[in-house]
């Protein structure tokens, strides 16, 4: 069993910051990825960041680049997501994700989900 617990969400003011983190019950990812996903009310669950678990490696959409980083410890098998220049239109439910690898987390190909936390960017 894999579970996937998500923190740091809250309601940030339009330019400021968040960091979310994702913790999980597993010993490593050495030949896996974590990513963070969001879906707002009324639309498709889109994919913005993902981690190769041993290399490191990153991916982002571009609609995040430059503003998101995605980052992981894996002595204590977390990721991170600090979001900065947030914007109203990154209101979100965000959720990690883990799958074997990166290209199955960009195809929102995930083998587990975190519960979600909520992001709410006020203008």
């Amino acid at each position: 069993q894999v579970q996937l617990v998500e923190s740091g969400g809250g309601l940030v003011q339009a330019g400021g910051s968040l960091r979310l983190s994702c913790a999980a019950s597993v010993r490593s990812f050495s030949r896996s990825a974590l990513g963070w996903f969001r879906q707002a009310p009324g639309k498709e669950r889109e994919f913005i960041a993902a981690i190769s678990w041993s290399g490191g490696i990153t991916y982002y959409a571009d609609s995040v680049k430059g503003r998101f980083t995605i980052s992981r410890d894996n002595a204590k098998n977390t990721v991170s997501l600090q979001m900065n220049s947030l914007k109203p239109e990154d209101t979100a439910v965000y959720h990690c994700a883990a799958a074997l690898n990166t290209d199955l987390l960009k195809r929102l190909d995930a083998d587990y989900w975190g519960q979600g936390t909520q992001v709410t960017v006020s203008s």
